[in-house]
């Protein structure tokens, strides 16, 4: 019987033997861009999970942290989350004393999240966790070399969001309540 180490191929960790994998596969972008996220997904997600912490939890109080108080709707589209996910995320936040969820005085139907004293504390922590997982992430580039990447995978990622079909449909607004 064979097992992954005797062929060389990938196992579910990501632990690759080069010598295995053909050439024109170890030299495409899109490959290797693949492969490091599956990494990365995995370093953020069992490092966020010693802190009780989720990406999406991150991703909602940083938002709320850098632009204030918003809508669900504005949370959604400043995060990436769903807006039927989001609404977890903030139950989850606000059972944890982090946001807190109250009527917008302009518009009953729709709430307004704030962040609470605890969820800007537990905020700091988690931006020095994420840190600790960046570089545990990028460990063998130099600081240079980081810089570079980041501005490159930027760079990548606003060519392409802008390059994005957007939708061609109108969404009727005139049953949807904001939340």
């Amino acid at each position: 019987m064979s097992t992954s180490a005797d062929t060389g191929t990938s196992d579910m960790t990501g632990t690759t033997d080069d010598r295995a994998t053909p050439a024109r596969l170890r030299h495409l972008p899109s490959r290797l861009l693949t492969q490091v996220a599956m990494h990365a997904d995995r370093l953020a997600n069992q490092g966020l999970a010693r802190a009780d912490a989720r990406k999406w939890h991150y991703g909602v109080l940083a938002a709320l942290q850098e632009f204030g108080p918003a809508s669900q709707a504005a949370l959604s589209r400043r995060t990436g989350i769903y807006r039927s996910d989001l609404v977890a995320v903030t139950n989850e936040l606000a059972d944890r004393g982090l946001i807190e969820r109250a009527p917008d005085p302009a518009d009953r139907r729709r709430n307004v999240i704030t962040m609470t004293r605890q969820g800007r504390r537990h905020l700091r922590q988690l931006d020095k966790l994420v840190a600790t997982i960046q570089d545990d992430l990028l460990a063998p580039l130099s600081q240079s070399e980081r810089d570079q990447l980041v501005r490159l995978l930027a760079r990548l990622l606003d060519h392409h969001a802008r390059a994005a079909p957007q939708p061609t449909h109108r969404r009727s607004t005139r049953f949807t309540i904001e939340k």
